[in-house]
């Protein structure tokens, strides 16, 4: 099978445990005024690749991922492809690879058929890196397009299954940065028993310049990234670890 891929990375470090092989699909439908990836929201710009394809060259890394290394498919959202993202971690799992799945959940629903292939891929998937943009639904609407109640459903349905979780947060001042959101955000998660780590992103502008190569306009334009003690303030009230 095949799948839109917008690029790889060899020797990812901050997409799970260990040293990773990255796989950046394409095609998302989040809206995020903080996205520094807009160049992957089109799926169609992504290359054909085959799951064999994907295997053989995350395998030629192998040696490198020691004990907690493994393969990492991010976005782009990944669950837009799930039918591809199920057989490729099938095909990891019966290679021994360690499989993480990076999303931001807005797909997820529990209707059908949606819902039974996204527990069929539950079977092959170690660990997931959900991103919670925003804990207040009108704020998310804001910051993303869209709403946040499927993803908060898709949080409380993986600590249900006892799915192992790292939640991430991006710290946007003037959107997310909120003491008020930290900590509701703080409580949501307080009432998950899958997390098994926290982590804060601070927003930052290195990608501003492809919304404008896109002929984009860039819009949280005038907005600077979060200073260190803001960031610290985070994720103390967040707890990450």
């Amino acid at each position: 099978m095949e799948g839109y891929i917008h690029s790889t990375e060899s020797f990812g470090s901050v997409d799970g445990p260990g040293v990773r092989f990255v796989i950046f699909t394409a095609g998302c439908p989040m809206r995020c005024q903080f996205c520094h990836n807009p160049d992957t929201w089109n799926m169609k710009t992504g290359t054909l690749t085959s799951t064999d394809d994907l295997i053989k060259k995350a395998l030629r890394y192998r040696f490198y991922w020691g004990d907690e290394g493994g393969i990492t498919v991010s976005g782009g959202e990944p669950l837009l492809q799930i039918d591809f993202l199920t057989e490729l971690f099938k095909k990891a799992k019966e290679n021994g690879i360690h499989t993480t799945l990076d999303t931001s959940g807005n797909p997820f629903t529990r209707e059908e058929p949606f819902f039974s292939k996204f527990n069929e891929l539950m079977q092959y998937t170690d660990l997931i890196l959900l991103d919670i943009k925003h804990i207040d639904e009108k704020e998310h609407i804001r910051l993303t397009g869209h709403t946040n109640k499927n993803i908060l459903d898709l949080a409380t349905y993986l600590s249900d299954m006892k799915k192992p979780v790292w939640i991430r947060h991006v710290l946007v001042p003037k959107r997310s940065d909120k003491d008020e959101y930290l900590d509701r955000l703080h409580e949501f998660i307080l009432t998950l028993h899958n997390v098994e780590r926290v982590e804060v992103l601070p927003y930052h502008t290195l990608g501003a310049y492809k919304w404008k190569e896109l002929g984009m306009e860039y819009p949280l334009e005038g907005i600077d990234p979060p200073t260190a003690e803001r960031v610290e303030n985070a994720r103390k009230r967040l707890g990450a670890f």
